[in-house]
């Protein structure tokens, strides 16, 4: 492919994104959008964030040992995290306490 193509291709992709984006803000910009709604669009970052870690925590790992225990490593260690999320309500807490029990557990199971 030629420059001009791939330049052409990069910005065609580029509308095509960022269209269906922005037509959802300027259509609603100008009016209040129902309570449900805002409700219902609170919940959106938090079920984003679960889709995406449950897959990391729930899957053994095929580099670890052989133990139920070290191959499922973060699935343990999201117990405790959980439990500092919920006594802290605090993001930087909860990454902090689950950073800090996959070290230790890696420490103590040597790897």
């Amino acid at each position: 492919m030629d420059q001009k193509a791939i330049w052409l291709t990069i910005v065609g992709m580029a509308v095509v994104t960022y269209i269906p984006r922005l037509l959802p803000v300027w259509a609603l910009s100008s009016r209040p959008l129902p309570r449900i709604a805002v409700a219902w669009l609170r919940y959106v970052p938090s079920a984003v964030l679960a889709a995406m870690l449950f897959p990391a925590i729930a899957a053994p790992d095929p580099l670890a040992g052989d133990s139920f225990g070290s191959r499922y490593l973060f699935l343990w260690a999201a117990f405790p995290t959980l439990v500092v999320a919920y006594k802290t309500k605090s993001l930087f807490g909860s990454v902090v306490a689950g950073m800090v029990v996959v070290g230790v557990a890696r420490v103590l199971l040597g790897q």
